[in-house]
């Protein structure tokens, strides 16, 4: 999280306390019963707020997190294609050469699997 989301965030919660002392003086609330109010209100919303946090973050499920696993499976999957098509592409004689300079036998008929996983092998 940037500095500048943490500045909103902390100015939003501000702002929420402050209506939400408004909104309990219009609804009724005396003195520092709407301030008591609204501040019990608002400490209740930040406690819940920060146990969900926590609750994503033990459980793995943070939205960061999650971004990261989805873009790696969805760039796996990109690489696999363009690395089988790329195999595809190369003449028969060559492609019996690649395979049998990965150690993969040179007579079977190669799988994207056999191919992706000994080049993801090499460094």
């Amino acid at each position: 999280m940037t500095r500048g989301k943490v500045l909103l965030i902390g100015l939003a919660v501000l702002l929420i306390g402050g209506l939400g002392q408004v909104g309990f003086q219009a609804a009724g609330f005396q003195g520092f019963s709407a301030g008591i109010a609204a501040q019990t209100l608002l400490v209740l919303i930040v406690v819940i707020w920060t146990g969900s946090y926590l609750f994503r973050v033990v459980t793995g499920q943070m939205t960061y997190m999650e971004q990261r696993r989805r873009y790696r499976g969805v760039y796996d999957e990109i690489a696999a294609d363009d690395i089988q098509a790329r195999f595809d592409a190369l003449p028969e004689e060559e492609q019996q050469a690649l395979l049998r300079r990965i150690g993969v036998g040179g007579d079977e008929a190669p799988s994207t699997s056999a191919v992706n996983d000994s080049i993801s092998a090499d460094p």
